[in-house]
């Protein structure tokens, strides 16, 4: 049986925060999650990038690494990597069959993220990895994959007010949801928080006794390369919020090497070379055409996405214009935009939106889609400067439509599921 039919069963239960089905459930499987050493990662935006530099440099400096991410692009196999490589579709279908017999009857059915996860805990513990790097997949006090009583280090890369109808509805909410990944004694690695959240952060840390590690953001030196106190490391993910992510990621690695864990100069310095994100300020080759993709499914992130493309149209990283020759020409953004209903659509709109940009509004496909032309009537009152402003039936058309009609930089984002829906449809380079 396939994996998309083995969890099926469980789609109905959606979001269904707690702790107790998924500690019975792995009761049931052996406890596999408590012979795992585990970084465990919170945070609105930057959690997966942090995860991504981590797993490289751990699996550059010889450890057997696991990493555990969600949500996946294209398909179910992305959550779960053993040193970068994602588990086979025949392990996963196996893995989730053992899962569901371990399923009581008798009690609450597990969600299907709970699922995943109890299948990720089991994976890693069979194959004896030395580390797993984990992201939390909703908030974090409640959330499945918080049932490590010992990580090595936790992480809370960044809290804004995203998913706030099950978190809570100030950011001090979401803090106090997100610090209830720190465990006594245990170090946490904290990005630039609002301040409120950081007191939430600090106070938590302060009561359980956590050394925290506040890093400021690495510097730019060059292209591609960052520099980390004297460190100098490449650095191949996009975008300023970049300079942070690392940051946070190498603050983690020195408290790891203080543990004892061998991790060479070296084994960064190619780790985080080597390091990808699929579907985040990336650069992909469509029917000859450079198109930029993004998830920037919240406000955040489209701010930071919006930093980006203005770095690009102002010239800034002027190596980077040379090696795209096309964009030299280019003084506006052609935005394909897909959005979930539950998302703040009015604050992403502001953040991206600037007067002479070209807007395509299209559905998400298989999700529950916020409206396109109800999109674009919102869109064409918050910028009424946009030189054009078109809601589609599907995504093929307005990429067609937008490298025929302008020499703009294209953009398509406003959901990971919408990027995952390209990436898995279009062909691409």
């Amino acid at each position: 049986m396939n994996t998309d039919s083995l969890l099926q069963s469980f789609q109905n239960f959606g979001v269904n925060l707690g702790l107790s089905r998924i500690v019975k459930l792995l009761a049931n499987l052996g406890n596999p999650h408590d012979r795992i050493s585990v970084i465990h990662v919170a945070g609105t935006n930057g959690k997966g990038s942090v995860c991504a530099y981590l797993s490289s440099v751990l699996t550059e400096a010889g450890y057997r690494t696991g990493r555990y991410i969600s949500p996946h692009l294209v398909d179910w196999t992305e959550r779960i990597c053993i040193n970068e490589q994602q588990i086979s579709s025949e392990e996963l279908s196996q893995l989730l069959q053992k899962v569901q017999t371990a399923v009581s009857g008798d009690e609450e059915s597990p969600t299907q993220f709970e699922i995943i996860t109890a299948a990720a805990w089991l994976y890693f513990a069979q194959q004896q990895v030395d580390i797993a790097v984990i992201e939390v997949g909703l908030g974090g006090r409640l959330d499945a994959t918080n049932v490590c009583s010992e990580p090595l280090v936790t992480v809370i890369t960044s809290i804004s007010r995203e998913h706030w109808q099950q978190l809570g509805p100030t950011v001090a909410d979401i803090a106090r949801e997100k610090a209830g990944i720190l465990k006594p004694g245990c170090p946490v690695v904290v990005g630039p928080l609002p301040a409120d959240a950081e007191k939430v952060v600090r106070s938590r840390a302060q009561e359980l006794q956590c050394p925290i590690f506040t890093p400021q953001p690495a510097r730019q030196i060059s292209l591609g390369w960052a520099e980390y106190h004297t460190f100098q490391y490449p650095l191949p993910l996009q975008g300023q919020i970049q300079l942070t992510n690392s940051a946070l990621a190498l603050a983690t690695l020195e408290i790891l090497q203080q543990q004892g864990w061998q991790i060479s100069a070296s084994a960064i310095i190619n780790g985080m070379a080597k390091t990808k994100w699929s579907g985040r300020m990336q650069w992909l080759t469509w029917n000859n055409h450079k198109l930029l993709i993004d998830g920037a499914h919240n406000p955040a992130a489209a701010q930071v996405l919006r930093d980006y493309v203005d770095s690009l149209l102002n010239n800034i990283s002027e190596n980077f214009i040379t090696q795209h020759s096309a964009l030299k020409t280019q003084h506006s953004v052609t935005w394909i935009i897909g959005m979930l209903s539950t998302k703040e659509h009015t604050e992403i709109f502001q953040a991206l939106l600037r007067s002479g940009d070209n807007l395509y509004l299209v559905p998400v496909p298989d999700h529950s889609t916020a409206n396109p032309e109800e999109l674009a009537n919102l869109a064409n009152n918050i910028c009424p400067e946009l030189s054009l402003c078109q809601s589609c039936d599907d995504l093929s058309s307005p990429l067609e439509s937008a490298f025929t009609e302008t020499n703009n930089l294209v953009v398509l984002c406003g959901s990971l599921y919408l990027i995952g829906h390209f990436l898995g449809t279009f062909n691409y380079k």
